[in-house]
Formats: C-alpha cells, structure tokens, sequence
C-alpha cells in the first residue's frame, strides 16, 4: 500500500469523510431509483398479451419472417421475459419464463436459428410498464431493490471496504487475540519430555511471579518479562500456556508478525488493546508468539512511523499503566531467532529479566519424545519387540520434538496404507519421507546414460564418506558401524530437485577439527570427482551445483573466518568492506584445488569397486546401508581388486 494513502487511512477525519461522501453517494442513487419506481407510467398504446407457455418461444424461428422486433425483458431476474411483435399485430405477446429455462432457450433456439433479438432498455419498459406486471417478485418495490443492487454493486463494494477500513483502522479493533482461561489450558509442564533444564528455568520463573515480595526486597518492583528462543518445534508456545496453567492466570495469545493490520499506527494500538484487556482479567499472561521482527533494531526504516510497534511494545513491557490494584501482566514473548544468531535491539532485550534458551534434544531426549509418541497409538500398532528406539533416535539428531511427532504420524501412515505395524524398518522409512520428501523413479527409469551417472556420483559421495575410516586401518564391521550413510539411491527428489541422493543419519552439535572440515568437503567433491574420473575433465555435469555450493561456505568459514591455515587469526569477512580479501580468496581457491586432487585421489583407489557397485545400484535403483556393506565384504571374500589403503 503506497505511504500517502496509509496516511490517509491512518487519519480519523480522512475515513469518516471518504465514508459520508459514499453515503451521500448512494443516496442519491437511492433517491433516483425509488423515483423512477414512483413515476406515472405511461398509458399503454398496444395491447399485451402475457403467458408462461414456453412452446410460443420455440415457435419463433417458424415467425421469424413476420417478427418485427424480438426483446428479453430483465434476463438476470427469476423468471426473464421474451417480448416479441409480429407484423400486422397490434399486440405485444409476452412471454414469461424460468431464469433455468431462459439460457437454454436462448442457446437452442434463439442463437441456433439466428433469430435476432435485443435486450430491453429502460425507455422501451418504461413506455410498456404492462409488460413487467403481474409477475413473481420482477416489478415493484423488489425487483427496484434487485435492480439497484445490479447496477450500484460496484459502489456497495466500495462501502464495504471503506466501513472495513473504518473497523480495521480503529484502535484496538485489528487484534486477532485469543483469550483462555486456565481451566482450558491442556497439559503441564510433566508434558514437556526431557528438557529438564528448561523445565527448572520456568519453575523458578513460577516460584519469582507467585513470591514478588523477596524480589520487591531487593528493589525489582517491575514486571517480569520472559523471552523465549530457540529452533521451531521444540515447544515454546506449548510452554507459555503451561506457564500460564501453573500460575492460574488467564492467557492472551496473538502473533508478532499479525499485529500490523497494513495501516499506519494499527500495531501499536493492537498492542495497547492487548494490554488493556490483559488489566481488565487482573493477572494475566500475554504471549507474543513469531515476534522476531519486534526485535530487529530500530532506526533503520527510511518512515518515521516503522518502528512505532516496537516503541509501543518497549513502554508497555516496562509497566507503564500498571494499576495500583496488584494487578500484573506477565509479557511472554517468543523468537526463532536469538541474539546469538540474530542482530537484535539492545533496548529491547534489556527489558526481559528472564530469557529461557529451547534448544534441540539430546539422543536420550530423542529416544524418549518417540517411546511417548508411539505409546500413544493402540498397542497392536506397534511391534514394540522389532522395534529399537535407540537406533532411530541416533539417527534423527537434530530434529525438533515437531518433527519426530511429524515422523511418528508419517510412520502411521504408512502402516495404516500397507496393513502393517510400526517397527523399527518403517520408522526410517517415515523418517526418509520426512527428510527427503516423495522419490520417483519413473523420472529416471529411463534414461540409462542418466542413470549411470547419477549412481556414479552418489557412489564417489559414500566412498569419500568412509574413505577415513578405510584409511585408519579399520575392519569392514568397525566401518559399518560408524558410517552414517543410510541408503545410496538413484530415484528422483522433487522437493531437492535432484535425480539420486545419499541419505545419511543426522549429528548432534559439536566442535569440528580442521581436519573433519576438510574430509566434509572432500566429501562434497566426492560426487564431482568419480564423474571426472569416469568420463574425464570436461564430462563433469551439473549435478555438482549443490555439492560445489556447500563446499564453498565450509572453506570460506575455513579459511576467511577461522584463520585455520594462518597464523594470523583474523576474520577476514569482516575486512571485505575495506578491500582487504585477496589474500583470503586466493588461499580459498589454493585449498579447494588441493582437497579436489585428494579427492581424485582417493577414489582411484575404488574405482573397481564403484564399477561393480554401479552395476547393482542400476538394477535395484536404491542400496541400503546393510546392502552396501554386504557386497562390499562379498567382494573382499572373493578376492576382488580393492584399494591398499582399506581392508577391502
């Protein structure tokens, strides 16, 4: 919406004056047609001669020669009318006929045996009013109304949206809160599985709210305000409402992002309307759920009403307007983003004693959110003696409690679709729907050529993977059981957009070496590498693109950030702005060649393997873990070529 017209919206005067000229408007539009209903019609001249047979109007192409002039009267009412004069008549016959039938006739009949005729204008029905009598709700005060609202549609429209406006402008009145008491606030802080260090965090935050006076003691007299961060899906909204439960206070839920209703000003007064009705209950919580843009820092709008939601927001969290009575209101407000991760308003930040970091959960987080998900399901649906939580919780790090529930219903699904019960084997597959999406062969049944590169390229990604591992010396089992890949396959990703993939395990946060960092991107390289290998310098496709792309972030991190080849440690994106980054890039593009020529390397070393692994990946089109690893130590019994550096 341009500036000047949310200026204009934004000025009471304004509304009310675009709402009273549109009144006036439609009032003389009114006013014209209640006259015109009024007017003395005129004597008719001819006579009308008026029926319901429709057989009158089928019969008109055998009259067309005598047809003087052939007019539909009011076609968008209930029952239109076919008005027609033949030649040496002085009569109008009129015919009436259902708003159904007048489309087919007019199609069938009229069109079909090029009959001519015109619609009715206002002076012909005003010379003949004879011709709109005696008819089921067409004529009158009714069919005044029906004919206003037709031709003054547009205006309504316009009035409606101008009366919206008026609502939507006024304070207070675009708040989409919603107000529960905490006899319907569902569950308890018992719900929250694991996080037990921010389940003491909230319950020493219930033990400060209930017992003010030590801490009016000490001077801290304001309101408490709580700020909750951390990833999505890891409960933070499921926790302000156990918040409010364990207190006995009502809750006021509304989103960040939903309080600018689009008009100058309109954030603001939603938040003031929010507070205001949070006094009206006395001790209330207000929760502010997706308000990272309240924390952004302010200043930087090029419109001085831009940051008007957030100063609002930083005077009502300080307790301007709190009541004298006792009354508190407790302001939770909720981010993804933290100011670790996020450049965030310092004023603002400064306003909230209390700040609860969610974070994603652990293996045994993880093994425990799944055991309660599936208890939930009737105990026929699950095959709890094949079924090794462990296993799938070491695979799923790095989800959040949302979509381990997301993987669990998934893994339903698919019982419920085959007949089956949930195991062990169909929680990995649900976990593959969820991190990959729909696979599709029928993409790539066909192209051979494809096919085998796709398999190729995904084959030089799991080699480089277990490449260190071979290297140090380990057995075949010691590989298998420490390699995170989970399946090679060559079906088609249309959420990734990509025609084969390699899905591996997730792994929980911790701290790479330079050397981890490096065998990631040797990884990365592993893809583009076996397609140079096979098909030379210049056959390397663009299937490469991703791969190139994440590679390129980890050496920049490497390199211009970490200082890791150097012993100078600078950051030196932060010396670009200055021109200060050759030095940088040239030691980024010296270390990607050097780790894409161990890479090749490498992988010479497996070419035999690769070539008969190639051979079952193209006829099973996907090769899971277990597989791979079968034939490889197949291969090894039988004495196959294999690299020196593994035990193959």
């Amino acid at each position: 919406m341009p500036d000047f017209l949310k200026r204009f919206i934004a000025n009471p005067f304004a509304r009310y004056a675009l709402l009273g000229v549109l009144l006036l408007v439609l009032s003389v539009q009114l006013v014209a047609v209640v006259q015109e209903v009024r007017g003395t019609p005129k004597k008719p001249t001819i006579e009308v001669v008026l029926t319901q047979d429709i057989g009158e109007v089928t019969a008109l192409p055998a009259k067309k020669e005598r047809l003087e002039y052939l007019l539909v009267a009011k076609p968008t009412a209930e029952r239109p009318r076919y008005v027609y004069k033949l030649g040496g008549e002085n009569k109008l016959h009129v015919v009436q006929v259902p708003s159904s039938s007048h489309y087919a006739l007019e199609r069938e009949v009229l069109l079909k045996n090029s009959v001519p005729y015109k619609i009715a204008d206002k002076k012909f029905l005003a010379a003949n009013p004879a011709v709109l009598e005696g008819g089921e709700g067409d004529s009158g005060a009714a069919g005044a109304v029906g004919d206003f609202v037709m031709r003054f549609l547009p205006t309504l429209f316009i009035l409606a949206f101008a009366v919206y406006m008026m609502k939507a402008g006024m304070p207070g009145m675009a708040s989409k809160a919603n107000m529960l008491q905490p006899a319907d606030l569902k569950g308890s802080m018992d719900d929250l599985i694991g996080m037990d260090d921010i389940k003491r965090e909230v319950s020493h935050l219930v033990e400060m709210i209930r017992d003010r006076e030590k801490y009016a003691a000490h001077g801290i007299d304001k309101p408490f305000n709580v700020m909750f961060t951390g990833p999505a899906g890891t409960g933070k909204t499921k926790l302000a409402g156990y918040l409010a439960k364990e207190l006995g206070m009502p809750l006021i839920t509304a989103s960040g992002s939903g309080l600018e209703s689009g008009f100058v000003g309109g954030g603001s007064r939603t938040l003031t309307k929010l507070y205001a009705r949070a006094c009206e209950m006395g001790n209330c919580v207000i929760f502010l759920d997706e308000a990272q843009s309240l924390f952004m820092p302010r200043g930087r709008g090029q419109r001085k009403y831009d940051d008007d939601t957030a100063n609002m927001l930083l005077g009502l969290l300080d307790g301007v307007g709190v009541k004298d009575d006792g009354s508190r209101v407790i302001w939770v407000v909720a981010s993804n983003f933290d100011d670790a991760n996020s450049e965030m308003d310092e004023a603002m930040l400064r306003r909230f004693q209390v700040k609860i970091n969610f974070r994603l959960p652990n293996r045994a987080e993880r093994e425990a959110l799944l055991k309660a998900f599936l208890a939930k399901r009737a105990p026929e649906c699950v095959d709890w003696a094949n079924t090794d939580l462990r296993q799938v919780a070491e695979i799923t790090a790095n989800l959040s409690p949302a979509l381990l529930e997301s993987t669990v219903d998934r893994a339903s699904m698919i019982a419920i679709q085959e007949k089956a019960v949930i195991n062990t084997e169909l929680l990995f597959r649900a976990f593959e729907r969820t991190a990959i999406g729909l696979t599709d062969r029928a993409t790539t049944a066909d192209k051979a050529r494809e096919r085998e590169r796709i398999a190729l390229h995904e084959l030089g990604h799991f080699f480089m993977a277990v490449h260190p591992l071979l290297q140090q010396g380990k057995s075949l089992a010691e590989v298998k059981a420490q390699c995170r890949t989970l399946k090679i396959s060559t079906e088609a990703v249309s959420k990734m957009g990509a025609l084969g993939f390699v899905l591996s395990a997730g792994e929980d946060a911790k701290l790479n070496t330079r050397q981890e960092l490096e065998q990631e991107v040797m990884q990365l390289y592993g893809g583009a590498a076996a397609e140079e290998m096979f098909y030379g310098e210049s056959g390397v496709s663009t299937g490469s693109q991703t791969d190139i792309e994440k590679a390129t972030r980890i050496l920049q991190t490497v390199v211009a950030r970490l200082s890791l080849y150097s012993r100078s440690k600078l950051d030196y994106s932060q010396l670009q702005a200055k021109g200060v980054d050759e030095k940088a890039l040239a030691a980024i593009e010296a270390k990607s060649a050097e780790l894409y020529e161990q890479t090749l390397t490498a992988l010479r070393g497996y070419e035999q393997l690769m070539q008969v692994l190639k051979g079952v990946l193209l006829d099973r089109f996907v090769l899971s873990k277990d597989e791979v690893f079968d034939l490889m130590e197949g291969l090894a019994a039988a004495k196959c070529d294999a690299p020196a550096s593994s035990t193959v």
